[in-house]
């Protein structure tokens, strides 16, 4: 007889174990919530309101106006910009065409982009203005038949009106010019220019929703040990049950509040965020950047509810001058992942606000949360208990049998949130199962414990990852961006322990015979060139990289001497 699971004492109380979710397109919870609440506020966006009503409507025309542009059901769509209501309606207008999201890190410059442009075979964009110049960029250093053919580009700003006393009460100074200058469209190689009002007030109808549970819904990419980004092929069923889960979980209705600062693009922001909100017929308060105050605003002006986060945001908002100034009595529920949090911090929520961080796991792989604390049950700096719906065992990295409580090994899961593989790489999907006991479990690639209550710790990485703010880093794709600088001949990239945001990135260069460039000159560049979060912040030049007998980069050495010279700045001071 099986024994009952530990965790299971601590379940939420209004919780089922299992959940059964809608056998549907994702598109269906707008439609569903469009008819019951069609003046009830969908996305807020600074002081700019769209009820759920006109979000479906737009939706629908876009959909209309992609799909008469000739995007097809299975279609790979990509869809670059930060969080605003633009990505909200682009996003279902895209499922609703019957064709698939790639939503891409606005932080990613030309050399990534077109990575997953090629990579995805998309021939059609969503992007901001902002963003276009980049895109186009990336664009033309493809071969004609992988460019874009056609491309939508929306204003952030567009949205908004500049002129109200609510925009200006509202937006932080430094992004008054980014959301309210017009931005001339770039050249493209040979897509069509489309505007973003083109698309919504298009009058057709779009043609009939066909993708299925069954059919891919969004491919986004997380990185890994070879350096090229990989996609990650989810259903609709996939994420439909995270997204219905993460709306159980933290016992959302239609009259919760969300605050949506995690980026959408990122699993979490776009699962647990947006999708579970639109299921539960929720409002979103839309943050397209994190601004502290801004924050706080938000979520005192707007009676928030729900916010899922990164305890770096949680920091960074109680240590502002202006936090006596914000009223949080209005939250219920607060969690969020990517980090640790810190027991001080979490202490500090409990004692003053009443609130306990109820810290989650999950990877991009098994759309957002594989773990979660009950909200009512946490335990500080702990992954929580296995999800709803979801299996979960530790096992032995090498021999892949179950090891005993308290003992470390290699997290593995199963669950209907699962993805179903990566796009275009057998090889990779196959190295990422195991069969145990005749179930498929996917390898975390964490290494973590559990305790005798059922609950969940990381101990450490099987795969080279950095963590920074809660962005996964992965030195290998670092290093392959390097190696574009005519100055570099070799380079070593390691994490390095930081208070704030977790890890640093930091490279070891080796330099080209003949040729000079200065530290920060090269720090420069590597912030032109890539994601912001990716870019190194630390740089050392060696005369040479230390390496093993068959000539591997012992990067690993580098990193444990870092970590110690870490340990000896913080105990001189």
């Amino acid at each position: 007889m099986t024994s009952t699971p530990a965790h299971f004492r601590f379940w939420p109380p209004h919780l089922s174990r299992e959940l059964r979710a809608p056998e549907t397109n994702l598109v269906e919870n707008l439609r569903v919530n469009a008819m019951r609440y069609p003046n009830k506020a969908a996305v807020v966006f600074f002081d700019a309101v769209l009820t759920y009503g006109e979000l479906a409507r737009q939706v629908d025309s876009m959909a209309a106006y992609l799909q008469s542009l000739g995007l097809a059901k299975g279609d790979r769509v990509l869809l670059l910009m930060q969080n605003s209501p633009q990505w909200v309606v682009a996003h279902f207008a895209i499922l609703r065409a019957n064709a698939v999201v790639v939503p891409v890190n606005p932080m990613n410059r030309a050399h990534e982009l077109s990575h997953y442009i090629c990579d995805a075979q998309a021939a059609f964009a969503v992007v901001s203005a902002d963003l276009a110049g980049f895109l186009a960029k990336a664009d033309f250093s493809l071969q004609p038949d992988e460019q874009l053919r056609h491309v939508v580009v929306a204003h952030i700003g567009e949205v908004l009106d500049a002129t109200s006393d609510g925009f200006a009460a509202e937006v932080p100074t430094a992004w008054v010019p980014w959301l309210s200058d017009v931005i001339d469209p770039p050249q493209w190689a040979q897509a069509g220019h489309h505007s973003w009002a083109q698309a919504i007030h298009y009058e057709g109808l779009p043609q009939a929703l066909t993708a299925g549970p069954s059919d891919l819904a969004v491919l986004p990419y997380t990185s890994g040990t070879t350096g090229l980004p990989k996609g990650c092929m989810h259903t609709h069923a996939s994420v439909m049950h995270n997204a219905v889960a993460s709306s159980y979980w933290g016992n959302s209705t239609a009259e919760v509040v969300s605050l949506i600062v995690v980026p959408m693009f990122h699993i979490t922001g776009m699962v647990s965020g947006m999708h579970a909100a639109v299921f539960g017929g929720a409002t979103m308060v839309v943050m397209p950047r994190w601004n502290r105050d801004l924050a706080g605003r938000m979520i005192s002006k707007w009676r928030v509810t729900h916010w899922t986060n990164i305890p770096t945001m949680i920091m960074d908002l109680l240590a502002s001058p202006n936090m006596s100034s914000y009223d949080l009595s209005s939250l219920k529920y607060i969690g969020g992942g990517g980090a640790a949090m810190p027991q001080a911090v979490a202490q500090r929520l409990f004692d003053e606000f009443g609130l306990r961080f109820a810290e989650g796991y999950g990877l991009t792989e098994t759309a957002a949360p594989s773990h979660s604390n009950p909200p009512l049950a946490t335990k500080q700096q702990c992954l929580g208990v296995p999800f709803i719906g979801v299996r979960s065992m530790v096992v032995d990295p090498e021999t892949l049998l179950p090891l005993p409580q308290g003992e470390a090994g290699e997290i593995v899961i199963n669950g209907p949130m699962v993805f179903q593989g990566y796009w275009r790489c057998p090889q990779a999907t196959a190295d990422a199962f195991v069969e145990i006991e005749g179930v498929r479990y996917f390898r975390s690639g964490d290494l973590g414990r559990m305790d005798e209550d059922g609950y969940y710790f990381m101990t450490d990485r099987l795969k080279r990852m950095i963590n920074a703010s809660g962005f996964k880093v992965w030195p290998a794709e670092v290093e392959a961006l390097m190696f574009k600088h005519p100055s570099v001949a070799e380079a070593c990239v390691i994490g390095v322990p930081d208070a704030y945001r977790g890890e640093n990135v930091k490279v070891f260069v080796v330099l080209r015979a003949g040729h000079s460039v200065s530290e920060q000159d090269l720090l420069s560049w590597c912030h032109e060139e890539m994601a912001v979060y990716k870019a190194p912040r630390l740089l050392e030049f060696l005369d040479e990289l230390p390496k093993s007998g068959s000539g591997k980069v012992m990067w690993r050495a580098l990193q444990e001497q870092a970590k110690e010279d870490a340990k000896s700045g913080a105990a001189a001071t």
